[in-house]
């Protein structure tokens, strides 16, 4: 998903390395917990539309299911690769943990490239995933959801085929649904807005308020646009977003100083997240390198696209004014740059804990589903915004008391809770 230099599955172990040398676990919770406990493999024929067939390349990691299901989105991406599923997994373990909802980690893929796919071709695709997995995946041990490149009509059309093959109806086997096909309310918003959450919470312990501060965000997909949403909602401003042009096969950053409005670059903006450069230079915005968003002199960034942005390279080039980094992407900042940060005292949100909205509402879905009951959005999002908060408050309640970052501190409790319930099993 990035450079072929970087290894996304590599970083995500460097980072648990770390914290077990912290906790001093035992050899076999290193063991355990290092590696994925099971992954799948798989070729996904399909009879495309000018009458060839094509084989697209399928996984499924499933890193660890000690404190509940599986659960864990699928990625439709051309530079797709069996290390980023894995990392991703082992993240989604984590993630799982420092919300403290009951569920394990894993994560799912396809080789392919939607912007080059027919809906049928990608309907097959859905469908042809499932037919490899459906023995393995499942309401009570593994639950997939949506990830980048992949939506609601994805996970229906996968629905779908599993209640197929499986002779029922089981619209807890998957999350991200359509509303009104299994689908929660709150559930588009849940992941931009808990970045928001937790983010309003670092700024309430730094004694910061929101219409006090500007931000500069990376990505203008789902996460993103709801992230900017409710933080402007809250007073702050936006001066910039960045995204990719498929068409130009490259990033560019997008910056109005008067502040970023929402509404008008959602009007220009494919439902991949790439907005339209000539509309936005009609409506006053600069256009700007790709890797401009993280050089502005604002308060708060907020990665919100891909792994592997926040660099040895670039960190440097983080403005002084920088306070907060709140992680909306999964595991944007590598571990070099890492101690830069903590060096210059920047306060870290890091990814496991600020991007779990997604995640918390999604089992918020599957317990509907599973009920066959549903709530209404202020319930979904009032609960949302109480696990947010309370994971928060513990990840910098132990970050002061051990004196710890920000990132090693959710480790601690994340890695801690997963290991413990291991234990409890006797797997260790």
């Amino acid at each position: 998903m990035a450079e072929k230099s970087f290894n996304a599955f590599e970083m995500a172990q460097t980072q648990f390395d770390k914290v077990a040398d912290i906790l001093e676990l035992e050899q076999a919770s290193r063991d355990i917990l290092r590696n994925p406990m099971r992954e799948y493999h798989f070729n996904i024929p399909v009879r495309m539309d000018d009458g060839t067939y094509k084989v697209f390349r399928g996984f499924r990691v499933q890193h660890n299911d000690a404190r509940g299901p599986g659960k864990g989105g699928i990625r439709f991406h051309p530079q797709e690769t069996i290390d980023t599923v894995r990392a991703l997994a082992m993240w989604m373990t984590w993630k799982c943990a420092v919300v403290d909802i009951p569920l394990g980690g894993s994560k799912g893929g396809v080789i392919c490239d939607p912007h080059n796919l027919s809906m049928r071709e990608q309907e097959l695709i859905c469908r042809g995933w499932i037919r490899q997995i459906a023995r393995d995946i499942g309401p009570v041990n593994d639950v997939p959801a949506p990830d980048v490149m992949t939506s609601a009509q994805h996970m229906l059309w996968m629905m779908d085929e599993y209640e197929v093959i499986s002779g029922g109806k089981y619209p807890g086997v998957i999350t991200g649904k359509p509303v009104g096909q299994g689908g929660s309310l709150g559930r588009t918003e849940a992941t931009g807005y808990g970045v928001v959450f937790t983010l309003r919470e670092a700024l309430k312990e730094m004694d910061i308020k929101p219409e006090d501060t500007i931000a500069s965000v990376q990505g203008f997909g789902n996460v993103a646009q709801y992230a900017i949403e409710l933080y402007t909602q809250l007073g702050g401003k936006v001066i910039c977003v960045s995204c990719w042009d498929q068409g130009d096969q490259t990033s560019y950053t997008f910056r109005n100083k008067g502040g970023v409005k929402l509404t008008e670059l959602q009007k220009i903006t494919d439902h991949f997240g790439g907005i339209d450069k000539k509309k936005a230079k009609d409506l006053g915005y600069e256009i700007l390198p790709g890797d401009a968003w993280i050089e502005q002199d604002v308060d708060i960034l907020i990665p919100a696209a891909i792994e592997n942005q926040i660099t040895q390279d670039n960190v440097e080039k983080i403005s002084k004014k920088v306070r907060i980094i709140a992680e909306g992407a999964n595991g944007p900042t590598t571990p070099a740059a890492d101690k830069v940060i903590e060096k210059r005292g920047i306060f870290m949100i890091p990814d496991f804990l600020a991007n779990a909205g997604g995640v918390t509402c999604s089992y918020f879905e599957q317990v509907q589903s599973n009920m066959n009951h549903y709530w209404e959005k202020d319930v979904v999002l009032g609960n949302l915004d109480a696990k947010m908060t309370s994971a928060f408050i513990a990840v910098s309640d132990m970050a002061k008391k051990e004196k710890l970052y920000m990132r090693d501190a959710a480790y601690v409790i994340s890695v801690n809770r997963v290991a413990h319930a291991c234990r409890l099993r006797g797997w260790i």
